[in-house]
């Protein structure tokens, strides 16, 4: 399990998250969701250590990784695996460098570090035929896959995922959520996942909502299109007025 406490991070005079509570459950898919700025990948980079928070805890396991030095911390990381929104790959390596470069840097031989390649590539569903080739030659949603495969190759007990399927075509998008879904009951991952694609509510187990730096909802996902919760229900219909302000919103108080 992942607990968050009282989590706050502060740039400069903002507030990004202030006081997020949150448990994330294990062996489950959690959507994070919330407006455009609203700080969601910045929590997401709290939970695996790439950003410190300003106060708080976030609990692992029973450990606060807050708390740890950075050898300690570069341990406890392990256990995670982090798929970023445009997959980040390295234009100047191929297929198999990019999935490999963690086991390569680590000092596998390369025969090692391409059986596991192929056992990664085999789980997205790529062809052995993928490995030459360089991000250029890509699709969006290969290019996903690919990032994929190179978290799964540390074999994480935790994945978070910023906003898996932007930029794809609604055909791709599904296919990319279909496959989280299949690797997160199969192999008994944790998910954490950004994203404003409603179409991923119905594989997901949880939905936290998160506005003005806190936890606002947090519920089964099979039940938010019934919620009453004022923010769930302004949010996912996108409506114009409630709790969550607008730009609009916004200028109307201000003048």
């Amino acid at each position: 399990m992942i607990k968050l406490i009282d989590l706050k991070k502060k740039f400069d005079d903002r507030w990004v998250t202030n006081g997020v509570n949150l448990e994330i459950p294990d062996g489950k898919m959690t959507l994070i969701i919330g407006r455009s700025g609203a700080g969601k990948s910045v929590l997401l980079k709290q939970i695996v250590g790439l950003i410190k928070p300003t106060a708080g805890q976030v609990v692992v396991d029973g450990v606060d990784i807050t708390k740890l030095s950075e050898r300690e911390l570069n341990v406890e990381l392990k256990k995670f695996g982090y798929v970023f929104q445009f997959a980040a790959l390295l234009d100047s390596l191929n297929v198999f460098e990019n999935i490999g470069i963690t086991l390569l840097e680590a000092g596998m031989s390369k025969k090692e570090v391409l059986k596991i390649v192929k056992e990664k590539l085999a789980l997205v569903h790529l062809s052995e035929e993928t490995l030459k080739k360089y991000p250029s030659e890509l699709s969006g949603g290969m290019r996903k896959r690919v990032g994929l495969a190179r978290t799964l190759v540390t074999n994480p007990k935790i994945i978070l995922y910023d906003e898996p399927s932007t930029g794809l075509d609604p055909i791709t998008a599904r296919a990319i959520h279909e496959l989280m879904f299949n690797m997160q009951k199969d192999l008994g991952i944790t998910s954490v996942v950004i994203t404003h694609d409603v179409e991923l509510f119905k594989y997901a187990d949880y939905i936290a909502l998160l506005y003005e730096g806190k936890i606002r909802y947090f519920g089964d996902a099979k039940e938010i299109w019934e919620c009453e919760n004022p923010y769930i229900y302004q949010f996912i219909r996108g409506l114009p007025d409630g709790p969550i302000k607008t730009e609009q919103q916004h200028f109307k108080d201000k003048f």
